[in-house]
């Protein structure tokens, strides 16, 4: 996924330019290019090259635009007044690296120029379709309200219903999203992109309850964090509700229906497949 990555960035560097206030740009630079996956918007521009053969710049740019709004939620979850942590990606978090201001104001400028990104190109269709997918994702029915019910559960017993519909929200909404936006610019077809989201949906809850394994399990390390947040700040993980033996049998059937749904789709490069196995193999 190399190729991937390095496009990302560059890009993401270009678009970054657009804030000319030197400190913002470069809290914003801090938050978004820091060490990191790039997962979200890898998935977005391997969906759509595995249906069409390629992606254009418009979903270029809008996988940059989900990787800034994914980087935005991390810099508000690590604030003192959410999860209060110190260490993100091996190095201090944002508020700690800078001050909780900042922190605060790079998180708003990354929401607000991913939104300026995606609506320059309206009104095409497919930018239309994609800008409401990916704000419904990231927005108060999708990963703000999975956060709000995160936080207002915390210490509290909580039902697997529950627990579930979080972890679809808070992370599993905007992984899905990527799905979407991808099959949208390559103009998938109903059949083929009904299947890419239910992948997201799958892959989204999967890679959720591999981060509460690996909460309990790996070293701070191999993660780059500290191990043990969630029992730290009284959150409600699969490990904590259902144990950690049900989590990893239930993250391994995931794995499987994941792969399942993987192995229907028709698509024309492998990218897609090599991403989707890495994310679920990963250990951190």
């Amino acid at each position: 996924m190399d190729k991937y990555i390095a496009t990302i960035d560059k890009r993401l560097e270009e678009l970054l330019a657009r804030c000319h206030e030197p400190k913002l740009r470069e809290v914003m630079t801090y938050a978004v290019l820091g060490p990191g996956k790039r997962l979200r918007p890898q998935l977005l521009l391997a969906s759509c090259e595995g249906v069409s053969g390629g992606y254009s710049d418009a979903a270029l740019d809008f996988a940059c635009a989900i990787e800034m709004i994914h980087a935005y939620s991390l810099v508000h979850d690590d604030l003192p007044a959410m999860d209060n942590d110190d260490f993100r990606r091996g190095r201090p978090t944002c508020h700690k690296a800078f001050t909780e201001g900042l922190a605060v104001l790079a998180g708003d400028g990354l929401l607000s120029l991913a939104i300026e990104v995606m609506v320059q190109y309206l009104p095409n269709r497919h930018a239309v379709n994609a800008l409401t997918s990916i704000v419904k994702a990231a927005g108060v029915g999708g990963m703000i309200a999975g956060q709000m019910s995160d936080i207002l559960n915390e210490g509290k017993p909580i039902s697997p219903e529950t627990l579930a519909g979080i972890h679809r929200r808070k992370t599993g909404a905007l992984i899905t999203a990527c799905f979407e936006a991808g099959g949208i610019f390559a103009s998938a077809e109903e059949p083929m992109f009904e299947k890419m989201v239910k992948l997201g949906n799958v892959l989204g809850l999967a890679f959720q309850i591999k981060d509460d394994i690996l909460d309990v399990t790996s070293t701070e390390k191999d993660l780059g964090k500290p191990i043990g947040s969630d029992a730290k700040n009284q959150k409600n993980t699969y490990v904590s509700v259902h144990g950690i033996d049900t989590a990893e049998a239930e993250y391994k059937r995931l794995c499987q229906e994941t792969q399942g749904i993987l192995d229907s789709l028709p698509v024309k490069t492998g990218a897609l497949h090599e991403l989707v196995t890495a994310t679920l193999s990963r250990t951190k």
